[in-house]
């Protein structure tokens, strides 16, 4: 039940856009090589275990409206080149009006989930082993993820009920405060100078309990307290270089706070940290490329991965929406939120597909690419849940 402030049609988004701007290795999976394309190509595919580390899969969180309709992930996934995604949610979209609603939310969400990956035939991943047992197989997976603590309310103990229900990556916050606040959100004044005190608690339990933090909408200051906290390594899953702007002024001053400094992303880097690179403010697939090689050079290439900020399948929208919100978003697959096999009006094929492609004109070798892909996120994965 994803609602967008902007829902802009592909036109639009494309429009709004425009000029802006340890190696895993295993035997090559033809099941993963959909795609004819450079035989180069098809290898490193069919080598990586391709993760996307954070892509939305919008389902109801409304009881009455579960399960939700029949979506095509796994034929997106087998599209797309990727192996695994860490698939997000979030329960904020529309205002929260009592106490207990983000909770019914989230775990409305994860039955939606269920559901769908059961008649995708698809299993959530929980660790490292889990990721390679899926890739040898030649079947995608995923892992699942929210983007907020809300559902928390100031509950630590429900943690470990997500963690039982198969959360493996939180996103500490989002776009807008829980009703018992984890810490600053960028693009919101600061109040907390950092995280709050039961956001550092979070940080500590999601550390014993094997979650994978991500930052993203984390202030710098709410970075750099969870990075002293923590125990383990995380992950900024969205975001890119704010110096890579392009030539669209309005576009460009919107998304500032939303980027990273070459600074910022240097401390994620030195404490094990990864650099998820987004989408936004590409209007290309070489764009997006030279983004990820931006961040590659200030950060190095075992501190880069990818993560979209996009759909691989249809947006979701409530029976309830209001009609304007239906009316500007009658075609789902063109909304603002770029479905991620359909980015780039000049994409001629899947997404991870696509990247290689542009990677390898980029001059990066095979073995970076499969760093880059997955590899650095995969070992960052094990770190926080190995044995458990």
């Amino acid at each position: 039940m994803k609602e967008t402030r902007n829902a802009f049609t592909r036109r639009h988004f494309l429009t709004a856009i425009s000029g802006i701007g340890g190696i895993m290795l295993f035997k090559p999976l033809r099941s993963f090589a959909i795609d004819e394309t450079d035989p180069r190509i098809v290898a490193i595919v069919n080598k990586t275990i391709a993760i996307d580390t954070h892509n939305h899969i919008d389902v109801p969180l409304k009881k009455e409206e579960l399960p939700g309709p029949e979506v095509a992930l796994k034929e997106e996934m087998k599209k797309s080149g990727l192996s695994s995604i860490c698939m997000t949610f979030a329960v904020d979209y529309q205002k929260l009006t009592y106490e207990g609603e983000a909770y019914e939310r989230f775990m409305n969400g994860l039955d939606a989930m269920d559901k769908m990956l059961e008649s995708n035939q698809i299993k959530r991943a929980y660790n490292l082993s889990g990721l390679k047992k899926a890739h040898k197989a030649g079947t995608p997976t995923v892992i699942q993820s929210v983007e907020g603590g809300h559902f928390l309310e100031g509950k630590i103990e429900r943690l470990g009920v997500a963690y039982q229900r198969g959360l493996r990556q939180l996103g500490l916050l989002h776009d807008n405060d829980a009703s018992v606040p984890l810490g600053d959100i960028y693009t919101n004044p600061p109040k907390f100078n950092g995280l709050s005190d039961f956001g550092k608690e979070v940080v500590k339990e999601c550390n014993r309990l094997g979650i994978l933090i991500d930052l993203t909408h984390c202030s710098d200051a709410a970075i750099n307290d969870a990075l002293k906290l923590s125990s383990k390594p995380m992950v900024v899953s969205h975001t890119s270089l704010n110096t890579q702007l392009g030539q669209n002024p309005s576009m460009a001053k919107m998304m500032m706070p939303r980027l990273i400094s070459q600074e910022q992303a240097k401390i994620v880097a030195n404490a094990g940290g990864l650099i998820g690179v987004w989408r936004h403010l590409t209007d290309s697939p070489m764009a997006y490329a030279q983004n990820i090689k931006a961040m590659v050079d200030v950060v190095g290439v075992d501190h880069v991965c990818l993560g979209t900020d996009t759909k691989l399948t249809p947006a979701y929208r409530s029976p309830n929406a209001n009609q304007n919100r239906q009316n500007n978003n009658n075609n789902q697959s063109k909304r603002f939120g770029e479905r991620t096999n359909e980015i780039w009006e000049s994409q001629h094929s899947g997404y991870f597909y696509t990247v290689v492609e542009e990677l390898l004109k980029l001059g990066l070798t095979e073995p970076e690419i499969i760093k880059i892909g997955g590899a650095n996120f995969c070992k960052v994965f094990d770190e926080v849940t190995k044995g458990r």
